[in-house]
């Protein structure tokens, strides 16, 4: 898997590259500082970028918020020393698939990494709880009532619930009987039809439409 660095500490950054690297993962590209890695991104190409908040030019947000909106999006995973709720919202709402402290163990970083590769939304323990419920709360402000939504398959409608319920693309995958690529097959698509860019406005969607508390 291709994977980039964004981190303005030398000593972390190269720590957390070794870490990717002995775990068989190839390091296209590291940045100490925003600007650069969104430069960089431009020609590295990699499929997740593992980003810094606190960075000395433009935010770890601002980064994100290019990297996603890249052609192909990149997928971001922000390893930040603050789990401030502000902080969170903010890298969430620019595009982050998932969101980790850096007190995180080793094991439990490269799982991070691998499941934002697969498109999973993969956050702290606490923290999933809190984007959920500010997702709920902007979920239950009146909407805006539009006769001409996109209209997906009962197949992708169910994949949609089961990923507003929290479960991985393997643990869907298990409940339909169907191959991990299937199932990323119908949520690119239902992405495409929604006009969403990743699994995380795909989540606040179907809290929108009250997919998680169907049975």
């Amino acid at each position: 898997m291709r994977v980039m660095v964004v981190d303005d500490h030398p000593m972390w950054r190269e720590a957390v590259a070794r870490d990717l690297a002995e775990a068989g993962h190839e390091v296209v590209a590291t940045a100490g500082e925003g600007r650069a890695a969104v430069r960089i991104a431009a020609a590295a190409r990699p499929r997740v970028a593992v980003v810094d908040l606190q960075l000395p030019d433009i935010s770890g947000v601002e980064v994100t918020r290019h990297l996603a909106a890249a052609d192909p999006p990149v997928r971001v995973l922000v390893l930040s020393a603050s789990g401030e709720q502000q902080d969170v919202l903010e890298a969430v709402k620019a595009g982050a698939t998932g969101y980790l402290l850096k007190s995180a163990g080793r094991e439990e970083f490269l799982d991070a990494v691998r499941r934002t590769a697969d498109g999973d939304a993969v956050f702290t323990p606490g923290l999933a709880g809190l984007v959920l419920g500010e997702y709920r709360r902007l979920a239950a402000a009146p909407a805006r009532e539009d006769d001409d939504a996109p209209r997906l398959t009962d197949r992708e409608t169910e994949v949609l619930r089961l990923v507003a319920k929290g479960l991985t693309y393997k643990q869907i995958a298990q409940r339909l009987v169907l191959s991990h690529r299937t199932v990323q097959n119908h949520v690119q698509n239902t992405l495409g039809k929604l006009q969403l860019h990743n699994r995380v406005e795909l989540v606040r969607y179907a809290i929108e439409k009250g997919l998680d508390e169907e049975d």
